[in-house]
């Protein structure tokens, strides 16, 4: 499914609490296994994706009879699983040693088994040229310890998505690009129209992007041995940033509680001037919300003073306990080459991966009539050259967004000083078992 936020909520904790009772529990790993018998000689590769049926099953099965016709000692068996099911599914084929050979993550989450040695290492696998082939910052994403556990594949950048009639409304101008802009039109919106200017969340297993705007405001999160380093001037500076939003009243109050689903619904509604999102939600608001989608424009994405930009990622993972694992690598770099990359760039209305992908003409020129979706193509795409990966590849990593939005919470709640709170976000990432 084309929407990141969710892809970040395959949480850390499904591992940890449930990997000893999935052990034993192996009859759902045979989801997707294929029953027919392969010819001798012949590998069949499982590949698995997350909710990308309906809408893209003509591509891929395109895609899958173009690689058997140059492979044809290779089966490619596709099982799309339902985002909400993907991550008890793949933990519980891991967990009973039968995974299939290709499977389709995000960073966040494959990192978390990366750490547990559940990926194959691809650099013993890919050449250099090959290799090369990608954007060198987004290849970082798929790395931990100084392996690489992944091959990048789509991309998205935020965008600002923002409300021309609210900004007219409170005689904005034109839309902020920093996050301290932000919080003087944010003011300027509540006192001209009653409204809010965005929302964002900081329930702990929801989207990362108040964890991101930590780096894009200065803030280095954690050391080179991994212990908290986000207890710094830049970090009390980020807390105290985000504490005095909502104490001046400026962020709805159930940003401690809803996730970035509520952001969309708030914007669609015209209750919000501004959502943070990635170009894919245009659409959706022109479903949901044509009237909102009229006065809707596009700018860059919202950043600090270090004028970083944010990249989310899909990948693709080869297990280490693949049967077929020279034929599954074949198949990942046959799925994430340029032209297959292109091609779903252009399906999915996404970014690729690639460098010769994405520098086709079809990401740098639009005609004068361009259409806001159009528009925001260009825009990511000229992000993406200096987008990058805003936070650490940590095999806990939900753990660390944990400890900061919880102690954030209790700050703008009055339950804790901003030096306490971050003092105790440092101490319990540290603490870590």
């Amino acid at each position: 499914m084309i929407q990141f936020r969710k892809f970040k909520q395959l949480a850390a904790w499904a591992f940890i609490g449930l990997l000893t009772s999935w052990m034993v529990s192996c009859s759902a790993a045979n989801v997707g296994t294929n029953t027919q018998q392969p010819a001798s000689g012949e590998a069949t590769v499982e590949f698995w994706t997350m909710q990308l049926q309906p809408q893209f099953t003509d591509y891929f099965q395109n895609l899958i009879t173009n690689f058997e016709a140059q492979n044809s000692s290779i089966k490619v068996n596709w099982v799309d699983i339902p985002w909400a099911a993907m991550e008890n599914k793949i933990l519980t084929a891991v967990s009973a040693n039968t995974p299939p050979d290709v499977v389709n993550l995000n960073p966040v989450f494959a990192s978390q088994l990366a750490g547990r040695n559940a990926w194959l290492d691809l650099d013993t696998k890919i050449s250099n040229e090959e290799r090369s082939s990608y954007l060198p910052n987004i290849w970082k994403a798929s790395t931990l310890n100084g392996k690489s556990f992944g091959l990048p594949w789509y991309l998205t950048t935020r965008l600002t998505i923002y409300n021309t009639d609210l900004l007219k409304q409170a005689g904005i101008t034109k839309p902020p690009a920093t996050f301290k802009e932000l919080a003087d039109v944010a003011q300027q919106i509540k006192d001209k129209t009653g409204k809010y200017a965005f929302f964002v969340t900081f329930a702990p297993q929801d989207s990362g992007e108040v964890l991101e705007s930590f780096v894009q405001m200065g803030v280095t999160l954690v050391n080179s041995e991994g212990k908290a380093a986000f207890n710094s001037p830049q970090g009390k500076a980020a807390f105290q940033y985000w504490v005095d939003l909502s104490k001046k009243g400026l962020l709805p109050k159930e940003s401690l509680t809803q996730g970035h689903r509520h952001a969309i619904d708030l914007y669609q509604s015209g209750q919000t001037a501004f959502l943070a999102s990635g170009p894919e939600f245009l659409k959706t608001i022109a479903t949901n919300s044509p009237q909102i989608a009229e006065v809707s424009a596009i700018a860059p994405q919202l950043t600090g003073d270090t004028g970083k930009k944010n990249v989310a990622v899909m990948n693709v993972v080869v297990p280490r306990a693949s049967k077929h694992p020279d034929a599954a690598v074949k198949f990942a770099l046959f799925l994430t080459n340029d032209e297959n990359q292109l091609a779903f760039a252009k399906e999915a209305n996404v970014l690729p991966s690639t460098i010769k992908a994405l520098g086709d003409s079809y990401f740098k020129n639009v005609p004068d009539t361009a259409t806001t979706v159009e528009k925001a193509r260009i825009i990511s795409a000229e992000q993406l050259q200096q987008a990058e990966i805003l936070t650490p590849t940590l095999k806990d990593s939900k753990r660390l967004q944990k400890a900061i939005y919880e102690n954030l919470q209790a700050a703008m709640l009055g339950q804790k000083t901003v030096d306490k709170a971050l003092e105790d976000a440092a101490q319990e990432w540290d603490s870590r078992a």
